[in-house]
């Protein structure tokens, strides 16, 4: 139950922000309460992650709506992640598509292959960095709504395999002939603005009509900063002039635990504030090797990871998340590139799966990778 309790206390964390900043949105127009609102959002992404890769499906006594079959499933959306994104289209664009081909042509999330027209973009790059932090604030509505909700067919709701998914885009979200691009303003976009941009500030009214606009205000500055605050955590995890593209899908469990790690990057990890700050992706290579585990066990078997990877020379890659951020940034504007690989390097003999944590009998098997090239 300790994994359980960790879990409502980070919840709580979420909640006592989204209270204070409510509580202080009214007064005037404020970076502070701004921020505490956009930590409520923030916390209620970082719930649903963890959640719907059944992290604690299998914890004892852990009660029925935190389990991945209930969270923010069907009507309680609007009670346990209520976000531009539906999580039944996160769910399988984020938890299939991209952790089952992370880096590959078929991941959903590639930022490098995203990024291309603004690679290719004769502008000087100050220009471009203007351009990422406009992406970057509003990233939820105009990337990974549209985006998950590529994935489901529109008719059926059923999941697209990936050979069969047109992916909207900025571009083509007015294209109201579309089916798919219809479901996106009925499911994702109306109903967040309408509740977050109408409703809510409305409810301020008997306050006054200046409490109410300073509730709007700061709900707007909320957006942009829980967009960018998700931007700077999630984007850098897979994005690097040191980190692979990979032209091939594995063909076994050694192969996946290997491009996972080489796909990877970890930020600085191990304290309670860095790991929320960070939503517990600072432990991103853990998190891809095994994601169905609750939070504080990836605190505690990345030492044990890295010792790992270290002993058979697979690169293990770990920095400030800020230097990883600027490592992103060098990528989408195209001043570096990320590696690539074709195929592995020739299979030595295989080899036992070392122990990495006894008490949830979880284990790691690898294969040395001197070859890789550098």
């Amino acid at each position: 139950m300790a994994d359980f309790h960790h879990l409502r206390k980070i919840e709580r964390y979420g909640r006592v922000a989204t209270a204070l900043g409510y509580a202080t949105a009214p007064l005037l127009i404020n970076p502070l309460s701004a921020f505490l609102i956009s930590l409520g959002h923030f916390t209620r992404w970082l719930l649903v992650h963890h959640i719907s890769h059944r992290g604690y499906d299998k914890v004892p006594g852990v009660p029925q709506r935190y389990t991945s079959k209930h969270f923010a499933r069907g009507w309680r959306r609007y009670i346990d992640w209520f976000d531009w994104i539906e999580p039944n289209a996160w769910d399988h664009e984020h938890n299939y598509l991209h952790h089952y081909h992370t880096g590959e042509d078929d991941d959903p999330d590639l930022t490098q292959r995203h990024a291309e027209f603004l690679r290719r973009m004769p502008l000087p790059y100050f220009l471009k960095y203007i351009i990422i932090l406009l992406i970057g604030m509003t990233w939820k509505y105009t990337y990974y709504a549209p985006n998950t909700m590529s994935v489901l067919d529109p008719e059926t709701r059923k999941r697209l395999k990936k050979g069969n998914i047109l992916f909207i885009t900025v571009k083509n979200i007015f294209q109201f002939q579309r089916k798919s691009v219809r479901q996106l303003w009925l499911r994702c976009y109306l109903p967040y603005g309408v509740v977050h941009f109408a409703v809510i500030p409305a409810l301020f009214l008997p306050f006054g009509t200046t409490a109410a606009w300073c509730v709007l205000v700061n709900k707007l500055l909320a957006e942009c900063i829980t967009n960018f605050h998700s931007f700077l955590v999630i984007a850098p995890n897979h994005s690097a002039d040191d980190l692979y593209r990979f032209h091939f899908h594995y063909d076994n469990k050694e192969e996946f635990y290997l491009t996972q790690v080489l796909g990877s990057a970890n930020y600085h990890c191990g304290d309670e504030f860095t790991d929320y700050m960070s939503i517990w992706l600072n432990y991103q290579i853990e998190h891809h090797l095994f994601p169905d585990l609750p939070m504080t066990k990836y605190r505690e078997i990345q030492p044990k990871v890295k010792t790992l990877c270290q002993k058979y020379g697979i690169p293990y890659i770990q920095e400030s998340i800020f230097k990883r951020f600027k490592r992103m940034l060098d990528i989408t504007v195209g001043k570096t590139s990320m590696r690539e690989l074709t195929a592995l390097p020739e299979k030595p003999p295989p080899m036992s799966a070392p122990q990495i944590f006894p008490e949830e009998a979880q284990a790691v098997t690898t294969r040395q990778h001197s070859a890789l090239p550098q």
